[in-house]
């Protein structure tokens, strides 16, 4: 059993997996802004911890996650306001890499997006210039950490079941993959210790996660 933090532990995507985490008997602490949503993360069976990270320091964030083996950042300002996309997706996320790393807590699982690269060919008059530039800057910053990170990069999420299935390849299209099956990779990651280093893109697709995971 491990214990795991997830940052933004109130997003559809980490509801999924905190529920899966704890359903496989890990001790998982979800990172929440709004305390109001703390009953909702506490019936997937984590702990919630009222912690706004965009307005915490690089030390209180550390002291959030001491004792953690694993910190899976799930976060995002949403867009709308590049401000604040900057504030979280760039400033916030790079501050729980260095917390990682003061904390003690080795293992590292971003969820970005598929198409995350500093060349990621985002118009700079487009709305998502502004998300495009933080995850390329927050990406690039965990590159550089010591810890064993690992970036997810799924394509365009949906609210669809999960299906347990997914394809993965240095070639593969941009599709679509439910938000479920994210949590269901993010989970399946943390304890291959070939998924250390690696960027990986996925889409829905026919290869069991696991099998998928084990085999890139």
């Amino acid at each position: 059993m491990s214990s795991i933090a997830i940052v933004g532990g109130h997003g559809k995507v980490a509801l999924h997996l905190s529920r899966i985490l704890a359903g496989q008997g890990h001790r998982v602490s979800s990172l929440i802004r709004n305390p109001e949503h703390a009953a909702e993360v506490r019936d997937t069976g984590a702990t919630p911890v009222v912690a706004d990270v965009e307005h915490l320091t690089t030390g209180q964030i550390a002291d959030r996650i001491q004792g953690h083996d694993a910190l899976i950042w799930s976060a995002g300002a949403g867009g709308g306001n590049p401000a604040r996309t900057y504030a979280v997706d760039r400033d916030a996320a790079i501050r729980s890499m260095d917390a990682a790393q003061e904390a003690g807590v080795p293992r590292y699982i971003m969820v970005s997006y598929f198409g995350a690269r500093p060349d990621h060919g985002v118009p700079r008059d487009d709305p998502f210039f502004p998300y495009a530039e933080a995850k390329a800057a927050a990406d690039g910053y965990l590159r550089g950490t010591f810890l064993s990170w690992t970036i997810l990069a799924p394509s365009t999420l949906t609210l669809d079941p999960g299906t347990g299935r997914i394809e993965v390849g240095e070639d593969l299209a941009p599709g679509r993959v439910s938000r479920e099956d994210v949590a269901r990779v993010a989970a399946a990651v943390l304890d291959v210790p070939e998924t250390v280093g690696r960027f990986i893109a996925f889409n829905n697709g026919g290869t069991p996660i696991e099998d998928a995971i084990r085999n890139l």
